[in-house]
């Protein structure tokens, strides 16, 4: 593999992990690992892309939720598909416009956050719910910049899994919302604004704050039915197969 190939990510970058995955597109798809063959282990990928284990181990997650890789519990990590010209673009863009797993995702997502809000009413320390009154200030004062809202969104709901104190469902959901990171930007530039995104999210914290798990669940599924109508408006052009899915009451 050449140097070229597949770039170590930048410790700089706000999004370690989708850096992590971009080399290992890069290097999977250069030519050297054809379909069926196994990859170097966590370790020696760590060391090649000169970042640590445990983010090698989450980028391979992601890969395996895509079906591009099968990780074989302790055998190793294989490739599922040669190379091809356009699964680097599904790593890209996380994944294809139109494709089913798209909605699968979002549906998923839905679940397990309503879920986890519900859990962080119960839960949450005072601290955390002091973390999330300062996201929100965050992404007040970022109102206008996606990038950074977006960020700081991630960030938020991370918050609120931790508080939820179950790994399992936290574990999945950042696998989920590491693959719909593009489209999150994509969906509030298209709304062209982040105020109503915000206002949602004030709602959550308010919830979880009066430690009331009904409410909480509550404004997290009004903030996800939101969520998904600006990311459906992202999608206007995407075949007519793509239907929004919205979650029981």
């Amino acid at each position: 593999m050449n140097e070229t190939e597949a770039q170590p990510p930048s410790a700089s970058t706000g999004n370690v992990r989708a850096e992590i995955i971009h080399a290992l597109s890069a290097r999977m798809f250069a030519g050297d690992d054809l379909a069926g063959s196994k990859l170097p282990s966590e370790r020696q990928l760590a060391e090649e892309l000169g970042v640590g284990r445990a983010q090698v181990r989450e980028a391979i997650q992601s890969l395996g939720l895509l079906g591009i890789v099968d990780i074989r519990h302790g055998d190793g990590t294989y490739l599922r598909e040669s190379g091809s010209d356009l699964l680097p673009r599904v790593i890209e863009w996380g994944l294809f416009l139109g494709e089913p797993r798209v909605l699968d995702l979002i549906e998923a997502r839905q679940y397990i956050e309503v879920a986890l809000a519900g859990l962080a009413a119960r839960r949450a320390t005072d601290e955390e719910i002091e973390q999330l009154r300062a996201s929100l200030d965050a992404m007040d004062r970022a109102s206008g910049d996606e990038a950074a809202f977006v960020e700081l969104d991630v960030q938020f709901h991370r918050v609120i899994a931790s508080a939820g104190r179950n790994t399992a469902l936290a574990d999945v959901l950042s696998n989920i919302t590491s693959l719909l990171r593009v489209w999150m930007a994509r969906s509030l530039r298209a709304a062209g604004e982040t105020t109503s995104s915000h206002g949602e999210h004030v709602a959550v914290v308010e919830a979880i704050a009066s430690r009331d798990r009904r409410a909480a669940e509550s404004a997290m599924r009004q903030h996800m039915r939101q969520a998904e109508r600006r990311l459906k408006r992202t999608l206007g052009d995407a075949p007519s197969q793509i239907q929004a899915r919205h979650l029981p009451d």
